[in-house]
């Protein structure tokens, strides 16, 4: 048996109801809608979270915090990361994205501090932390600002 030879059990699917197709089929004329109102009409419902024109809770509910809309953000990549290029290698927001250690440059690159380095590289980002940059010089590299 095959996943294109699979049926459904007899009686396990129904046909929809036809509505607005005469008063035979029990579904005729109003099409199941009922007479007057909002929701008899095309296009006619009420949107999410109206409560009847109650104060909505989410008006009701206090606000809260903040969001800083000229915040940047930054890609974050720490430095033992880095230690998978080869001696001598200069590193840069192109190559990070090309290797898929970066998913997206977004402000820049910051480089973080968190592990070792053992290889001379060239690392050029944006942002470097004192922790890193230090460690990437101590292996004898260059910790360059874009």
């Amino acid at each position: 048996m095959k996943l294109n030879e699979l049926k459904h059990v007899d009686g396990a699917t129904h046909s929809g109801k036809r509505k607005g197709r005469g008063t035979s089929s029990g579904n005729g004329k109003t099409a199941g809608r009922g007479q007057k109102g909002q929701k008899s009409r095309s296009g006619g419902n009420v949107r999410l979270g109206f409560e009847g024109g109650q104060t909505p809770l989410f008006k009701r509910l206090p606000k809260r915090g903040f969001t800083n809309f000229f915040r940047k953000e930054f890609a974050t990549i720490n430095v033992a990361d880095l230690a998978r290029y080869g001696e001598n290698a200069v590193v840069g927001p192109e190559q990070l994205l090309r290797d898929g250690l970066v998913k997206n440059v977004r402000c820049g690159i910051k480089v973080l501090g968190d592990g070792a380095l053992s290889v001379k590289l060239t690392v050029q980002a944006h942002k470097f932390t004192a922790k890193a940059k230090a460690i990437i010089e101590a292996a004898g590299g260059q910790a360059e600002v874009i």
